[in-house]
């Protein structure tokens, strides 16, 4: 048999080298599975450490003991967070007797309109109760795991912010530890790598709250002109919910559409609605892919193509967590590429 030439040899290679890679991803990704609720708040506490870092440091810089100042910037965190729930709750809470009549008006007249046999509410109350009645176990138990769940993200949040707190207030022990585990002579390497990839995740921490308060502000106003009650609450709602790419802010807009048809009217609604797309399409093509892009150094398809696979391997936890560690993945290949980089021969 004669030899294999040189290109088919380094053909070869490569696609070994892809498998190996494939298959320590997806061994990756299974544990990742399998240990969610520790590795889930780690990631999302590293988010919000790079979230929170300037504000930090900042405090630190102005005297402010470490400790203190890492509690003071939790407890920000949760002062703000409980604020907009609070006001998008209270503002939900004005509107929700309108909000349910408008719809139900709604449902009465596409009935009507269709004429269709059972389509009326009392019909579709009906069906409603037989289904409840047939398949009443699978409705309890599905209730039964969307608590367990409930319960599993509030402990998980509780612990992600436990884990910003020691963070933020040991950040400065973190180089320390990493030049001290790692092996002989990589120390120098290691300590490059690790800032390069947690300046990626800052950079797509800074971009997506840039983008989050521009659509915020942007929709806000939007509600005011059209008279809208109940704007800035929604607009808090449209900012917290902007960290959770494409459905984000497919929810706050449809309440933000639903509230304006519950108090101003059906056209008084499409106004609005065409606020909230007018914003989603300076979002998603321009803002998203050009913010983005450039604090995270990544090419607007790269963007796209993170999120997609990140909502295909963990829904929406992977849209929110995938731009991140894509950036870090480029950081941690370009450092190492540039230190393995051979030097130029010189001109002599």
């Amino acid at each position: 048999m004669p030899p294999l030439s040189e290109p088919v040899r380094r053909l070869a290679a490569w696609c070994v080298v892809l498998l190996l890679v494939a298959g320590v991803g997806w061994v990756g990704v299974r544990l990742c599975g399998e240990l969610r609720t520790a590795v889930v708040p780690v990631l999302l506490a590293l988010l919000g450490t790079a979230l929170l870092g300037p504000l930090y440091r900042r405090m630190v810089a102005a005297g402010v003991q470490r400790s203190l100042a890492a509690g003071l910037t939790c407890v920000a965190v949760v002062a703000v967070v409980g604020g907009a729930v609070y006001i998008v709750v209270a503002a939900l809470i004005d509107t929700g007797d309108q909000i349910i009549a408008s719809l139900r008006q709604a449902a009465q007249s596409v009935a009507q309109h269709f004429g269709a046999a059972g389509t009326g509410l009392d019909d579709l109350a009906g069906n409603s109760r037989k289904l409840l009645e047939k398949f009443g176990g699978t409705a309890v138990s599905n209730v039964i795991s969307g608590v367990s769940v409930v319960g599993e993200s509030i402990a998980m949040a509780v612990l992600a912010l436990l884990l910003v707190f020691f963070f933020l207030r040991d950040s400065h022990r973190a180089v320390h530890v990493l030049r001290a585990v790692a092996p002989g002579g990589t120390a120098d390497t290691a300590e490059a790598v690790a800032r390069r990839a947690f300046s990626a995740v800052e950079g797509f921490m800074r971009g997506t709250t840039l983008i989050a308060l521009i659509d915020a502000v942007c929709i806000t106003v939007g509600l005011l002109v059209l008279r809208v009650p109940g704007a800035i609450g929604l607009g808090a709602l449209v900012f917290v919910f902007a960290y959770i790419p494409y459905l984000g802010a497919f929810v706050s807009g449809a309440v933000a559409v639903l509230v304006a048809l519950a108090d101003r009217g059906f056209v008084i609604a499409l106004w609005a609605l065409g606020v909230v797309l007018a914003v989603q399409v300076l979002e998603g093509h321009v803002l998203q892919p050009v913010i983005q892009s450039r604090t995270v150094q990544m090419h607007p398809a790269v963007v796209m193509l993170a999120i997609t696979a990140g909502a295909s391997v963990a829904g929406i936890l992977g849209m929110l967590l995938s731009v991140p560690l894509t950036a870090a993945a480029f950081g941690v290949v370009q450092e190492l590429r540039a230190r393995h980089a051979a030097p130029e021969p010189s001109d002599s």
